[in-house]
C-alpha cells in the first residue's frame, strides 16, 4: 500500500482490520489443518515413535543397571575368593611353619640325646680307665 495516497485515519483503522481478518483466517485455516485426520495420525504416529523411544531408553537403561549389579555381584564373589584362597594360604604357611618348627625341635632334641650319649660314652670309658687302673 501506498501511503502517500491513503493516509487518513479511517484508512489505517480499515486497513488494521483487514490485517487482524487475514491473521484471524491463517489461524483458522492452520487449526483446520491439525485437526484433519492425517495430521491427526501424523501426531500419533510421533506420539508412538516417542513412547517406543523412550521403551527403548528405558529397556537399556534396566539391562545396563543389572549388567553393573552382575559385575558387581562378580566382583564382590571374586574378592570373597581371594579372601578364602589368601586365608588359606596364611593358614598352610602357618602350618608349614609350625611343622618345620617342630621337625627343627626334633633334630635338636635328637642330637642333644646324641651328644648326651657320646658323652656319657666318653665318661664311661674314662671311668673304666681309671677302674681298671686300679
Amino acid at each position: 500500500m501506498n501511503r502517500s495516497t491513503r493516509t487518513s485515519f479511517a484508512d489505517r483503522l480499515g486497513d488494521a482490520a483487514d490485517a487482524k481478518k487475514a491473521q484471524l483466517e491463517r489461524a483458522a485455516r492452520a487449526r483446520s489443518v491439525a485437526e484433519t485426520p492425517a495430521a491427526v495420525e501424523r501426531r500419533s504416529a510421533r506420539e508412538a515413535i516417542s513412547v517406543a523411544r523412550d521403551a527403548r531408553i528405558a529397556e537399556r537403561t534396566a539391562t545396563k543397571l543389572a549388567m553393573e549389579a552382575a559385575n558387581a555381584a562378580a566382583l564382590v564373589a571374586a574378592q570373597i575368593a581371594e579372601a578364602a584362597a589368601r586365608e588359606a594360604s596364611l593358614r598352610a604357611e602357618r602350618e608349614a611353619s609350625d611343622n618345620e618348627f617342630a621337625e627343627r625341635i626334633a633334630r635338636e632334641a635328637t642330637e642333644d640325646a646324641e651328644r648326651q650319649a657320646a658323652r656319657d660314652a666318653r665318661y664311661a670309658a674314662r671311668k673304666a680307665r681309671r677302674n681298671r687302673g686300679r
